[in-house]
């Protein structure tokens, strides 16, 4: 293993052994390539850099108790990848070259993946989309490269089980209505920046955004989906600019196989 304190593990940025990197080009992917570079050659004049043509995806890989190593659901985030892709209009890798990339750079980067013992403590996976051919004018782009990105996390705020306190954005949005809320792609997060700043400087962890149509009703925080526990009920708000979560629909699903009513509604 890496010579790292795991237990001191924050949700930011460590050098591991490798990235993996393809690009779609003429029609087809190039062979997978494993670097042990962080950096990219990329040209300047890249659809990514000028228009927001990005998406990406987040999981996570865990040591099980038994020894054996787990990535949670990588086919759904594969699938949201792709959706994301199809919004912006450029190519996405199939659900197998994604599943089979995840894979690859855990192997690679194996030393990094936290003892199961520390609590919280996970290898996070963050596969990357971006248009890279180089344009001027405001269209999707023909080229994409995908990359295959991990680094060892604590807790994305606060400790593993630690609560924060957080602040409802009644003049900020992070999507408009009808917009490209629903999909993981990196303008939403510029979008969310400056509210963001503005609650950290108030002291509060994380923001939680409302309905962008009406702000009426809760839509989600600036990096996760919300829901909330009432009675023996799970609710979870249903709106068309939230960013269908992976992690919320399993929680839907264990909530139901405890007994639970669940609700998704606005």
């Amino acid at each position: 293993m890496a010579n790292i304190d795991w237990t001191k593990l924050t949700f930011s940025y460590t050098k591991t052994n490798t990235i993996l990197k393809t690009t779609f080009k003429n029609g087809a992917w190039t062979p997978v390539e494993s670097l042990t570079d962080d950096n990219i050659n990329l040209r300047s004049y890249a659809g990514a850099l000028h228009y927001a043509i990005e998406c990406f995806e987040g999981l996570k890989a865990f040591r099980g108790k038994d020894g054996q190593i787990r990535l949670f659901r990588p086919e759904e985030n594969a699938k949201r990848l792709q959706r994301s892709a199809k919004y912006l209009g450029i190519e996405a890798p199939s659900i197998e070259m994604f599943v089979d990339m995840c894979k690859q750079v855990v192997k690679e980067n194996i030393d990094f993946l936290p003892p199961y013992e520390v609590s919280g403590a996970s290898l996070y996976l963050r596969p990357t989309l971006i248009g890279t051919n180089p344009q001027l004018g405001v269209q999707s782009s023909k080229e994409s490269t995908f990359l295959m990105l991990c680094s060892p996390v604590g807790a994305y705020v606060g400790g593993a089980l630690d609560a924060v306190d957080v602040v409802i954005a009644r003049n900020y949005d992070r999507a408009a209505p009808n917009g490209s809320g629903a999909f993981k792609v990196g303008g939403n997060y510029a979008c969310s920046l400056y509210s963001l700043n503005v609650a950290h400087e108030l002291g509060y962890k994380a923001v939680l955004y409302l309905d962008p149509a009406t702000k009426t009703y809760i839509d989600e925080f600036n990096s996760s989906n919300f829901f909330a526990i009432k009675g023996n009920t799970y609710i979870t708000p249903k709106s068309d600019s939230i960013l269908p979560s992976i992690t919320n629909m399993s929680l839907e699903a264990v909530a139901a196989h405890l007994g639970m009513d669940v609700e998704r509604r606005p």
